[in-house]
């Protein structure tokens, strides 16, 4: 019965929560060409490289708290419990979850298989 009155808690943190739009920073394109020479600039190791292309590639579509399944949600609230839910996606293969949270003013990215299990966090 706690665990149910703790994740109904959280769920209610989770729906209660508001989205929140952030505008990106623009700076403009000659100072980021002049900001470093380009033979100081180190390439990205490849393993991040490929990583990174692999999360660009992957199509996001936005779902509500209720279309998020349970095995996702349970080890979410386990794992970022005190935070609220500002927007869930769902890649469009149905494979994983993106969950951004804030607390704090904090603002996370959290990756869930669809199974459950967690995959990377990214904090902004």
């Amino acid at each position: 019965m706690k665990n149910l009155s703790i994740a109904a808690a959280l769920m209610l943190t989770f729906a209660t929560a508001t989205a929140q739009e952030q505008t990106p920073a623009t700076a403009p394109a000659s100072s980021a060409a002049t900001a470093q020479p380009a033979a100081t600039a180190q390439p990205a190791p490849v393993a991040q490289t490929a990583q990174a292309a692999s999360d660009q590639d992957k199509q996001y579509n936005k779902v509500t708290q209720a279309q998020i399944p349970a095995d996702v949600i349970k080890p979410a609230v386990a794992k970022y419990e005190g935070y609220a839910l500002v927007e869930a996606l769902v890649a469009s293969d149905n494979s994983e979850y993106k969950l951004v949270l804030t607390k704090d003013g904090k603002d996370v990215t959290a990756y869930f298989k669809s199974n459950g299990e967690f995959i990377k966090e990214v904090t902004a």
